[in-house]
């Protein structure tokens, strides 16, 4: 990669060590900047520019994209292919009519970022109100998938906020470089953004920034976003998001038609999204037992499937104990194969790149991730839902294929069920800019409410 300035602490040569004065003085020079900067802006003028930035990232000669696709496997895991559909999938989303939608769902008003206002409900109840944003948020980025960390970036560029992102060991490249494609588009508002990188649980370094944050949010696993939560203070607002899981459901409409090896394709899209390392990345495939598709003939389509997709996308490169992981895994399911006929295993020859393991039993099984997906055989949704009783509530996302006279009954059984977005098979990856993380308001979780009764 192209060496970029020491701009931001994630620039310095490693083993330059971070004091906790250095992070109080970069708070404060955030802060400064913010109110000169990027206060004042207006909410078009920065829906504008992300989207004019986003327009730069989809274009493959971009050199902040270039590096991105050059340097991310070594440094990231993933495959240049890989990475380059995920930022498309990634900055697709980042239009003016999607930031726009984006903020008249989540505030109600264009304007609420900038000053007193009222919508229709409001006007009528004799009342204003503005949204105020936070001077300084921190950011906990996870290190599995770099996309929620750059919508945290962009979310608050939105707001306003000057923002401390510190990144997980060895996963600062994509939001650093993302950094440094805003300081090439405006230096004033990139000088408003720190990105930075250090061992968990430094609490010197923490402390220091505790000291001038209004809020922080956190992704990661549960234990993690737990720690973080008990060493934030209370006056700040935490916002924490823990580990997830996704799943999807084939009804037997889908794959009764003609369609059905769409059906298969799109599946294997969203197996092979960044590799399966997301919480939107589906762990098991629920399919209706009532297709002219059987559950087993649609387990192995999709290894088939996967098996072309890795010829096209081929997974990253994984540790030695995570290929091990995989290995003793596949071990288990080749014996139990071996004395059974309700279990079948298809896998990649000589790699641990994809696995597909059929099962007759419905039992909702974690998977070890990394495009190893579980294919389980159910006689209807309500079937596939109580075999996954045990991970209710803490369900993200699930993909849905079913004919149109079907989903709608399916969709609202979910929703009842508890889960927060039910999306079409082959995008659980790709979740709209609007999408309600967690079944929150991703901007409106930020900000303050100011509210003004307006006098009779």
């Amino acid at each position: 990669m192209i060496p970029l300035p020491n701009i931001f602490f994630a620039d310095l040569p490693k083993g330059v060590p971070l004091g906790s004065e250095m992070i109080a003085e970069a708070c404060r020079a955030l802060k400064r900047n913010r109110e000169k900067h990027l206060a004042p802006k207006t909410t078009a003028q920065m829906i504008a520019l992300l989207a004019g930035l986003a327009r730069q990232w989809l274009d493959p000669e971009f050199a902040f994209r270039k590096m991105a696709i050059s340097s991310g496997p070594e440094e990231l895991g993933f495959s240049p292919q890989t990475i380059s559909s995920g930022l498309d999938q990634f900055f697709r989303q980042i239009t003016e009519p999607n930031l726009r939608a984006l903020v008249e769902q989540d505030l109600g008003h264009p304007d609420r970022l900038e000053r007193l206002v009222a919508n229709g409900t409001e006007q009528a109840q004799g009342r204003k109100s503005q949204a105020v944003a936070p001077e300084l948020i921190l950011h906990f980025a996870a290190g599995n998938i770099p996309n929620p960390t750059l919508f945290s970036m962009v979310l608050g560029l939105l707001c306003r906020s000057s923002q401390f992102v510190k990144c997980a060991t060895g996963a600062s490249l994509l939001p650093r470089l993302f950094a440094h494609s805003l300081r090439e588009a405006d230096p004033k508002l990139a000088a408003c953004l720190e990105i930075a990188s250090w061992k968990s649980g430094n609490l010197e370094l923490e402390s220091a920034l505790y000291d001038h944050i209004d809020c922080a949010t956190a992704t990661g696993g549960d234990e993690t976003v737990a720690a973080i939560r008990a060493r934030i203070p209370v006056r700040i607002r935490f916002l924490g998001f823990g580990h997830r899981l996704s799943f999807a459901f084939i009804h037997s409409s889908a794959l009764s038609g003609g369609n059905f090896r769409e059906v298969v394709e799109r599946s294997a899209r969203d197996v092979s999204a960044w590799d399966q390392l997301g919480c939107l990345s589906p762990q098991v495939i629920y399919v209706d037992e009532g297709a002219v598709v059987s559950p087993r003939k649609f387990a192995e389509m999709l290894a088939e499937e996967l098996a072309r997709t890795e010829e096209q996308t081929p997974r990253g490169k994984v540790s030695v104990e995570v290929a091990a992981t995989i290995a003793s895994r596949r071990s288990f399911y080749e014996i139990r194969a071996a004395h059974s006929e309700e279990t079948r295993m298809w896998a990649s020859e000589k790699s641990t790149a994809w696995t597909v393991v059929y099962e007759a039993d419905s039992l909702f099984q974690g998977s070890c991730l990394h495009r190893f997906i579980y294919v389980k055989a159910t006689p209807d949704l309500e079937k596939a839902l109580q075999a996954a009783d045990r991970v209710r509530g803490q369900i993200s996302t699930i993909g849905l294929a079913a004919a149109q006279d079907k989903i709608l009954g399916l969709a609202a059984t979910l929703a009842e069920w508890g889960v927060t977005r039910i999306c079409p098979i082959g995008e659980m990856q790709n979740p709209p800019i609007t999408w309600r993380h967690d079944g929150r308001l991703a901007l409106a979780d930020l900000i303050t409410w100011s509210d003004w009764e307006l006098p009779v």
